[in-house]
């Protein structure tokens, strides 16, 4: 059944089993290799919270505008980067290097043309922090130099997109394990 043929529910339902799936591919993707996390986009904490279910005891950098989550679901002070995007994934990046595994960027919303605006100017951004060989999630199409395309398992039902991260120079990986 295509998406907007579905309620409201069914579509959250959907969204979410597919965003699940996604972050246990991922998983698998990154086990057994050095690297921080990054969830760009808190939100509610759904995510972050998998994620920390995912990659216990592996760092995980988070950034948003503000927090709005419950305690128990907030990150720790020293991993949390509140505020523009464009100004705090440049802090870290400045910090920190390349230093992610993984990036999860969940910054969808209605505004399609808005969406696309900010995946040009947030993957670049994305990149200066992502470890040659790293994997990226989205539920927005981003396009970068050096960035290949993964298939994802059940996105026939919500879209949802991945990235193998090349090297330094922008190069791919010779191999998916590169």
């Amino acid at each position: 059944m295509p998406p907007h043929a579905l309620s409201l529910l069914g579509r959250m339902i959907d969204r979410m089993t597919v965003q699940r799936d996604s972050l246990d591919w991922a998983r698998a993707e990154v086990d057994g290799r050095p690297g921080l996390v990054l969830e760009i986009g808190l939100g509610k904490g759904r995510t972050y919270d998998h994620l920390r279910h995912l990659f216990p005891p592996r760092d995980i950098l988070v950034f948003d505008m503000w927090v709005r989550v419950p305690p128990e679901l907030a990150p720790d002070a020293d991993r949390l980067f509140t505020g523009d995007f464009q100004e705090t994934l440049a802090t870290a990046a400045g910090n920190c290097g390349r230093c992610a595994r993984l990036a999860h960027a969940d910054f969808g919303s209605t505004d399609r043309l808005h969406d696309a605006r900010q995946a040009e100017w947030l993957a670049p951004r994305i990149d200066a922090l992502m470890l040659p060989g790293g994997v990226v999630l989205s539920d927005r199409l981003m396009e970068r130099p050096g960035w290949r395309p993964l298939t994802l398992p059940n996105t026939e039902r919500w879209p949802y997109f991945a990235w193998r991260v090349g090297d330094a120079t922008g190069k791919r990986p010779a191999s998916p394990d590169a």
